[in-house]
């Protein structure tokens, strides 16, 4: 399975930052079997389709509404990610689920609005700090796994792992932690799934950079990370990707 690294920029990006998109796209590695995806806010989805147009790299969206259209001032519906030129969605981040209030049935419904417009699907888990001290990790995180993942077109379909309590705080899970938390959602997708769940990837997120990639990448069932802070420079993004090069090579 090729490893994704996937840059998630969240509410930052100009006009200005198209130049650190493409500065990624040139310094991509020869290596195929790593896909690296920029997810920047709706307000750059086409110009950096447009900017990185015939490179490796591909852009995502960082959320969508529901419904396909309708009266909802601000929304954005996955349709319109796709006509914008994206390729996949991220549902379910935890600053959404915190944040905005959304729960596991909103986030199935944005998941299977991503797949219907034939997008992939990169559902997000993951469980706080609270939770991971009252060793309720792998209960919550299932839960949420029940409950936000749809049932078909696996395929298209990719989970975040990201602890909450490590995610822009500069810690980290132990890799025993993260091995431990990754065999259980492989765990779960071959039970859902069935043998189609081998090949669902499975993404780290929180705090990957540079210097822990390599190690994070190496653990059984991590097939790539969503980054944020990271993605946001070139020569930092570059850094995990060529790690991910390494592990695939």
């Amino acid at each position: 399975m090729a490893k994704l690294i996937a840059g998630n920029w969240k509410m930052n990006g100009l006009t200005s930052s198209i130049e650190e998109a493409w500065a990624i796209a040139n310094g991509l590695p020869a290596n195929k079997n790593v896909q690296a995806m920029i997810c920047p806010p709706a307000t750059l989805v086409a110009r950096l389709v447009d900017a990185i147009d015939g490179t490796g790299l591909i852009v995502g969206g960082q959320d969508c509404h529901a419904d396909v259209s309708g009266a909802h001032t601000g929304d954005i519906s996955a349709q319109m990610l796709a006509d914008a030129g994206a390729m996949a969605t991220i549902v379910g981040h935890s600053e959404r689920r915190t944040n905005h209030g959304e729960d596991d049935a909103t986030v199935l419904a944005k998941a299977q609005a991503t797949l219907n417009a034939g997008l992939r699907a990169i559902v997000c888990v993951g469980e706080t700090e609270a939770e991971r001290d009252a060793g309720t990790a792998e209960s919550v995180v299932e839960r949420q796994l029940e409950g936000s993942v749809p049932q078909g077109n696996s395929g298209s379909l990719v989970i975040a792992y990201e602890p909450v309590w490590a995610i822009g705080t500069g810690r980290t899970p132990t890799t025993d932690d993260i091995a431990a938390m990754h065999h259980h959602i492989r765990s779960w997708l071959a039970g859902r799934f069935g043998a189609d769940g081998a090949g669902i990837a499975i993404l780290y997120g929180g705090s990957m950079k540079p210097g822990n990639a390599a190690e994070i990448l190496g653990i059984a069932d991590v097939d790539g990370g969503l980054v944020g802070g990271a993605s946001l420079k070139a020569a930092d993004f570059l850094g995990i990707i060529e790690a991910a090069a390494g592990q695939t090579a």
